[in-house]
C-alpha cells in the first residue's frame, strides 16, 4: 500500500445502500467547503478536544496550542510559543508570541495561558485532554507578559511535545464548565453550532496567514457509504473516515496510516473479568487475521500494545495473542471449574460511529466469544453516553464491561499513553499494580533510550502478565477528497482536520 496517495480498495462483500434523505447546508461558495464526520459531536470543549469528534472541528481551527508536532519527522515546533527552556528539574518557561488576542478581543499572554492550564487541571470539568498528563498535575505561573512558567510534580522532560496537545482558550470563557462555544486565537470562528451543523467562518482579525477556505460547514452521517456518497456527488468536499468497502475510486480516495489504535478495555476489577484465564480466554477467541482483513483491509496492523509502531515504547518483542478457540474454551471450563462466574452478562460498550466499521467489528467480536462459552451483549450508545464508561469514576451498577476504545498517539512518545491506560489513578485504567505503578513513573521521570526501554517493559508487563485488555489493530485510514479541493490526511487527521492545509483545485 502506498501511504497518503489516491488508492481504491476493493468491495468487500455486499451491502445495502440507502441515502439518507435531507439536504446538507450550502457548498456553493467558491471558497466554501463542506466536511461530513461520521458523528456528531458531544459538544465543543476544548478540553476534550483529543476526541475525534471535537477535535476534527476545533483543533488548530478554533483554537490552537503552544508547540506543534511535525508528524512527518515527530519535532516539536513553535506556534504560540515561539521558543522553550527547561530551567530546572520540574520548571519549564515558554515565551509567547506577541501581537495576538483571542477572538473575544481578550489579550493572548502569560496570564491566559495559566489560565488555560488550570482550567485543564480543573477537577470539576471532565478534560479528556488532562489524561495526556497521567496523574500529574501542572502549576502554571506567568513569569511577565509573555513568559509562562509551567511547573510539575515529577520531572517531565517530553512537556514540549505535552503542550502540543493543550487548547489555549480565552480567559474569559467559563472555568467550571464545559463549554459548547469554545474561544480560541485560531483562524476560524463559529458562526453556526446547532444538531444539524457547525458552520466556521475565516477571522479577519488572524494573527498568521490567512487560509484559503473562507467557510466550512461540518456536518455528520454516520453510514460510510452515504458520506462516501455525498463527496462523489459534490454534495461534500471531503469526509475523513470511509470503510475500506467504499474506498473504490482512486481518483478520489487516499490511504494513509493514522495514529489509531483500537482496543476493548477490560473491567478487570470485577468478576469474571477479573480472573487471568478469561482475559486471555477474550484475547485467543478471536480470528484476528480475517475479522481484519475483512472488515479494515489488507493494509490493516495487528496490534499488540497501544502505541503504533516508531513510537518510544514501542515493544517489537510483544507476540500478539494468535487466534485458539479451542484453547479459549477450554480457559473458560478451567476458571468455570474453579467457581469463577463466568456465565455472568458483559456487556461491550460499543459508540456508534467511531470509525469505519466499528459495529460490525464488536457485533463479530461478540459472534466468537459466545462460542466459548460467554454471555456477551452489546450496547450501542451515542458519544455523550459512551463517554460515561471512559472515565472514571464508572458508571455505577453496569454489568462487567468490554469498553470499545480507540486511542490516538501521533506524538511519537509512550508516556502519553501508558499512564493514563495503566496505573492504578490513571484516568481510563482498570488495573491496580503497584509494580507497574513504579515502573511507569521511573519512565515518566527519564529520557532518551531509557525511557524507551522503561515504557516497552511496561507494555510487556500488561499484554504478557496482566492481560490489562483486548488490543486490536493499528488502523489505515481511507479519506474521500471531492475534486474542488486539494487536501492530504496525515498522522494526525484523525482527530482534527486543518482548515488551513486545505487548498482550491485549480
Amino acid at each position: 500500500m502506498t501511504i497518503g496517495t489516491r488508492r481504491g480498495a476493493g468491495a468487500i462483500g455486499a451491502m445495502l445502500l440507502g441515502l439518507a434523505s435531507g439536504t446538507v447546508p450550502g457548498t456553493a461558495a467558491a471558497q466554501d467547503v463542506t466536511i461530513v464526520l461520521p458523528e456528531q459531536p458531544g459538544n465543543l470543549e476544548p478540553c476534550r478536544s483529543i476526541r475525534s469528534d471535537i477535535g476534527r472541528i476545533i483543533n488548530m481551527n478554533i483554537t490552537e496550542t503552544l508547540t506543534d508536532i511535525n508528524v512527518e519527522n515527530g519535532e516539536v515546533e513553535p506556534h504560540l510559543a515561539t521558543e522553550w527552556e527547561q530551567v530546572d528539574d520540574l520548571t519549564w518557561h515558554f515565551k509567547l508570541r506577541e501581537g495576538i488576542e483571542f477572538q473575544d478581543g481578550a489579550p493572548f499572554n502569560a496570564e491566559a495561558v495559566a489560565n488555560s492550564i488550570n482550567r485543564l487541571m480543573n477537577r470539576n470539568i471532565t478534560c479528556d485532554s488532562r489524561s495526556k498528563f497521567g496523574d500529574v498535575t501542572l502549576t502554571p505561573s506567568a513569569v511577565d507578559e509573555l513568559t509562562v512558567a509551567i511547573k510539575s510534580e515529577i520531572p517531565m522532560p517530553h512537556m514540549p511535545t505535552l503542550m502540543g496537545t493543550v487548547q489555549i482558550v480565552s480567559p474569559n470563557m467559563t472555568f467550571d464548565a464545559e463549554v459548547h462555544e469554545p474561544v480560541g486565537t485560531g483562524p476560524y470562528v463559529p458562526e453556526t453550532i446547532d444538531s444539524e451543523h457547525v458552520v466556521l467562518t475565516r477571522d479577519p482579525d488572524y494573527w498568521g496567514e490567512a487560509p484559503a477556505v473562507e467557510r466550512a460547514t461540518f456536518v455528520w452521517r454516520t453510514d460510510s457509504a452515504i458520506r462516501a456518497a455525498m463527496v462523489s456527488t459534490g454534495e461534500a468536499d471531503l469526509t475523513p473516515a470511509i470503510a475500506v468497502q467504499d474506498a473504490t475510486n482512486p481518483d478520489t480516495d487516499f490511504a494513509y496510516l493514522n495514529s489509531e489504535t483500537t482496543r476493548m478495555r477490560l473491567d478487570m476489577q470485577m468478576p469474571p473479568l477479573d480472573d487471568v484465564r478469561v482475559r486471555e480466554a477474550l484475547n485467543i477467541a478471536i480470528d484476528w487475521d480475517a475479522m481484519g482483513e475483512a472488515l479494515f483491509g489488507p493494509d490493516v496492523l495487528r496490534a499488540n500494545q497501544m502505541v503504533p509502531p516508531g513510537n518510544c515504547g514501542f515493544n517489537e518483542a510483544i507476540k500478539p495473542w494468535t487466534y485458539d478457540p479451542e484453547r479459549a474454551a477450554q480457559l473458560i471450563e478451567e476458571a468455570k471449574a474453579d467457581g469463577v462466574p463466568v456465565e455472568t452478562p458483559l456487556t461491550i460498550i460499543a459508540r456508534g460511529g467511531f470509525f469505519p466499521n466499528s459495529g460490525e467489528s464488536v457485533e463479530a467480536m461478540q459472534g466468537m466469544w459466545s462460542e466459548i462459552g460467554l454471555n456477551v451483549e452489546i450496547q450501542q450508545l451515542e458519544a455523550s453516553a459512551w463517554v460515561q464508561y471512559l472515565d472514571k469514576p464508572f458508571p455505577e451498577g453496569r454489568n462487567p464491561t468490554l469498553f470499545q476504545q480507540q486511542h490516538d498517539n501521533s506524538t511519537g512518545d509512550a508516556g502519553f499513553t501508558v499512564p493514563v491506560m495503566y496505573t492504578s489513578e490513571g484516568q481510563y485504567s482498570t488495573v491496580a499494580n503497584p509494580e507497574l505503578d513504579a515502573l511507569i513513573l521511573k519512565a515518566m521521570t527519564t529520557s532518551g533510550e531509557e525511557r524507551c526501554e522503561l515504557f516497552g517493559q511496561a507494555f510487556a508487563k500488561v499484554h504478557d502478565e496482566i492481560i490489562a485488555d483486548v488490543p486490536m489493530y493499528h488502523m489505515i485510514g481511507y479519506v474521500r477528497v471531492g475534486d474542488r479541493i486539494d487536501y492530504k490526511p496525515d498522522l494526525k487527521t484523525n482527530s482534527e482536520v486543518r482548515l488551513s492545509e486545505i487548498s482550491f483545485a485549480e
